[in-house]
This record gives C-alpha cells, structure tokens and sequence, in this order.
C-alpha cells in the first residue's frame, strides 16, 4: 500500500498494523524525560503536531508558503528536493471502488457504445427506450449484454468483457450507493484473482480534475492548488508504471488518491490542472513517487526515497491550520483495552524517536507498561489504534 493522505477526507494514511510486541534495539533518539507515570485511574493528554505520514508536500504547507509569496513549482522543489522537471501524458485506469457488484451498469445516454475487448470494434447502442445497460456474467460463464425498460432483456454476447464509451462525453455508473459520471471509458476487468470489478480508462489530465479538488481545497490560493496538482500528477505517473493490480494501475480511494469523476471537478482546480498540464517531477528519469499529507507540523519525515528528506517546514504553521498542533484526550482504559496484555497501565514511555522537531520528534517506538507485562509497539500502530492524527506526540497524564 503506498498511502497518500487526503486532506478533505482526514483518513489515516497508516494502515493498522497488529497491536503487539515488538522487539526494539533501544531507546535511541527518545529523549529521557520520555516516561510518564499513570496512577490507578487516569486521564492521558495526547498533544501532538501535524496529520499524515508527513512525507513530502504539507497541504497546509502548500498553502502557507503560497500566502508567502512561492510559485508552485518553488513549492514542488522545496518538498521534493532533487527532483527535476517532467512532463507526463497518456491514460491511466482506476478501480472504482463503490461499483461492489460482478455486473457493470450504466445510464442509458446518447452516443453510448459498446466494446466487446476481444475485439477492436464499437457498436452503437440503439435508441430503444432503455434506460439501462448492462454487462453481466451468466452461470454459463459468457458476458452478456442487456437493456433495461421496465425489465431486463438479453441484447448480445461478448467473447471478452465488455466497455462502455461515449466519444468523450461523461458515462453515469450506476452502484450501490448511487450514480456517478464518469469520463473516458467503463469497463470491467479481471483480477489475477478472477474477481470482476469496474475499471475506469481514462486520460491523466481528466482523472486528475477529479482528484485535485478532493485532495485540497480548490479555493485555496492558485499556487498551492497548482502544485497539488503536479504532485497528483506525478503520484499517479508513479503508479501507472508501478500498478497495483493487472486489471488497474491505481485506485479511487486515500490508498491511492481520493477520486470522484467528473462529480468532484471543480472550475478552480479545473483551472490548476489545465496550468500545469503534463508538468510532473522526476528522478533519475522517471516520475518521482510524490507522496503527500495533510500537514507536516513543521518538519517533513523521511520517506523511503532521497528526495523525501526529513525537513524543517516553515510554510505549515500558518494561523488557517488547525492541526498543526492538537490535542485530544482518553482515559486509560482505552489503552488498557487496547493492549489488555499490560493489565492496569502504570507506565508510559516513548523508547524511540526520529530526533527532529519538538519532544525530539515522531515516535517510532512506545513502551506499555501494566500490572501484568509489558508491551512494546511501534508509533504509526499506537497512532492507528487510537486514531490519532500523526506519530508526533508526547503526553501529560493526571489522576481523576
């Protein structure tokens, strides 16, 4: 999984890993005040800083170092250092995740065609009253295609899959939870595994309208949202050439990027991805894996490439951030029934930090301490089991 924090959907970009005992090296990096003491029945003050993984570009940062003046591309260079500049085109292909069922429906509309992929051909789809059309497996394993009035009907069969296209113009899908339109083409598509899902194939510059203006708000200063859409171009450029699945190249959700279709364009970030058109960031030549979160709390972490250093940013911190610093507040019973392995909680202690920033920066490791053991996690899963907003925290503990 290669995360990407989505600012408007606030989701953890760390996925939860089993709350159990680690084996740790030691306490390096933690600074020594980093024990807390808990009495029989407590209140645990978690303040911390930042929301994400902190990797690359701070959405808040974006913005603050746009309020300061910085062009996109002086933003794009500032949290990607090293990086050089690209250009990208071509289509990528998304998993649509709210499509939950094996069949592929769509809204009937003027200009929908058909195309069986084991072929090359389209077929215009008739002018009969449907409303709906449908590809389907039947129990004798052939893909079929039918229309909907008041009721199903049989209409062809397909040797392959079928896709559904209309020269350009949006396709409304039809899921579960609802309808959403979408550009280029619907298909459906076969995992290594045999499951069928719904495939979006559509041009880079048009699945990014649909992401930019869910990944930051569109009415945000020009700039930032301009170098939102660089890194969401580059992100994507990145996946397509490392895909996830042989049936799509990315997803729609935060795993991926958060994208909507043409229901989630917006004429402001419109407007950013047209300003940018194909720019991307590379490395030795290829795009650059540009991963991105919400806000750094003033210092980046270290990804798992050079040009994702941990930095000091001084663009985060502006007064429109609201968590740039936070604080929330359990009992410690929610620990204790997190981690019932310990018994009563007497002792917290952070055992291992990444050394920059505040409290000594971004826990990498925390030891519980009870009346029955001991337990020893790492920060990202004590921040996914409480579902707190970073790593980067420290405590203040009270009796009640």
């Amino acid at each position: 999984m290669r995360a990407v924090s989505s600012l408007l959907a606030l989701a953890l970009t760390t996925p939860m890993l089993a709350a159990g005992a680690l084996t740790v090296a030691g306490p390096a990096g933690a600074a020594e005040a980093d024990v807390w003491s808990v009495p029989p029945t407590a209140r645990v003050t978690i303040r911390g800083h930042g929301y994400g993984h902190g990797h690359g570009m701070s959405q808040y940062g974006a913005e603050g170092a746009a309020r300061q003046g910085l062009t996109y591309r002086q933003i794009a260079k500032f949290y990607y250092p090293g990086t050089a500049w690209g250009t990208s085109k071509g289509r990528v292909t998304v998993l649509l995740t709210a499509d939950t069922t094996d069949d592929l429906i769509v809204a009937a509309r003027p200009g929908l065609t058909v195309r069986d992929t084991a072929g090359k051909g389209r077929t215009v789809l008739p002018d009969n009253g449907a409303r709906r059309w449908r590809v389907a497996v039947g129990k004798d394993g052939v893909n079929r295609i039918a229309y909907r009035d008041r009721r199903w009907h049989r209409w062809r069969a397909l040797e392959g899959q079928g896709e559904f296209y209309a020269g350009g113009d949006p396709v409304t899908l039809v899921t579960p939870s609802g309808e959403r339109s979408y550009r280029g083409r619907l298909r459906v598509g076969v995992s290594a595994t045999g499951d069928r899902v719904t495939v979006n194939d559509v041009g880079l510059e048009s699945y990014l309208k649909g992401v930019v203006p869910l990944e930051i708000p569109a009415s945000w200063s020009a700039e930032a949202v301009r170098a939102q859409a660089v890194a969401a171009r580059t992100y994507a450029s990145y996946e397509r050439r490392h895909p996830q699945s042989r049936a799509y190249q990315l997803c729609d959700t935060w795993s991926c990027q958060v994208y909507g279709g043409v229901d989630a364009e917006y004429p402001a970030s419109n407007r950013a991805v047209d300003a940018t058109a194909g720019a991307i960031l590379t490395s030795d030549g290829a795009p650059a894996f540009t991963q991105f979160g919400s806000s750094s709390g003033g210092w980046t972490s270290a990804g798992s490439v050079p040009y994702l250093p941990a930095k000091r940013d001084p663009y985060d911190g502006w007064s429109g951030n609201p968590v740039h610093t936070w604080t929330t507040t359990v009992d410690d019973t929610r620990l204790e029934q997190a981690w019932p392995a310990i018994g009563n909680l007497r002792r917290i202690a952070v055992t291992a930090r990444d050394g920059n920033g505040d409290w000594g920066g971004r826990v990498r490791t925390i030891a519980l301490r009870g009346s029955r053991g001991r337990v020893v996690v790492s920060g990202d899963t004590f921040r996914a089991v409480l579902g707190l907003r970073s790593t980067w925290v420290t405590f203040r503990v009270a009796a009640v």
